[in-house]
């Protein structure tokens, strides 16, 4: 029989109620805090945080803070991961990120998908009177070289191609192609990204 862990991850309908899971929360929550709680000279101690709170974190991770993971485990990050403030992984099904991702100031990554029939969000009692409720999650994937503006959501199950620009403010609800400038709400793709748009280009621009 599958744990509760092992359901949710596979995407399948979990109990978050479930006391390992909780646990996992409870220490990821604590560490974020943690992290929070520092500041931007405290690298030794940053660092420290960081290797227990995203164990599968590659060479050059730098996160401004505050951050937000729900879990930090499920979530596995590339070289040169970099982060502005308020960063929020609620990584319930894994959250993979590729090399030199990018992200702006307020963005939210969020794998969880809660019931769109209104009795079946609601707490339910067990045999013991213990509250639960139902829950999935959908993994989310970023490939490489991926900037990602200020104030973007990434809802579960979206998959985003290598050297994508999402652009500020936008939802994405579906997967982006490759060298892509993608926006809006929700998030479409606008145009390929090509040689045209290198920044000298732009900087002469009146």
């Amino acid at each position: 029989m599958k744990t509760e862990k092992e359901k949710m991850l596979a995407g399948e309908l979990y109990d978050p109620a479930d006391p390992e899971l909780a646990g996992i929360r409870a220490k990821a929550h604590k560490l974020s805090q943690d992290y929070n709680a520092t500041y931007d000279t405290d690298e030794e101690k940053r660092q420290r945080i960081i290797d227990e709170l995203l164990p599968h974190h590659a060479d050059g991770c730098y996160l401004q803070g505050p951050i937000y993971f729900d879990y930090g485990t499920f979530t596995k990050t590339g070289k040169n991961f970099y982060a502005n403030f308020n960063l929020t992984v609620l990584d319930s099904c894994p959250v993979t990120i590729g090399d030199n991702v990018y992200f702006g100031p307020n963005c939210t990554l969020a794998t969880p998908v809660h019931p769109l029939v209104a009795d079946e969000r609601r707490m339910f009692p067990d045999a013991e009177s213990k509250m639960h409720d139902r829950e999935y999650a959908r993994p989310i994937t970023i490939g490489n070289d991926c900037w990602i503006a200020s104030n973007v959501v990434i809802c579960g199950g979206v998959t985003i191609g290598d050297r994508v620009v999402i652009g500020a403010g936008s939802v994405v609800t579906r997967d982006i192609p490759s060298d892509t400038l993608a926006a809006g709400n929700p998030c479409r793709p606008l145009h390929p990204i090509t040689e045209k748009d290198r920044i000298i280009h732009h900087a002469q621009e009146q």
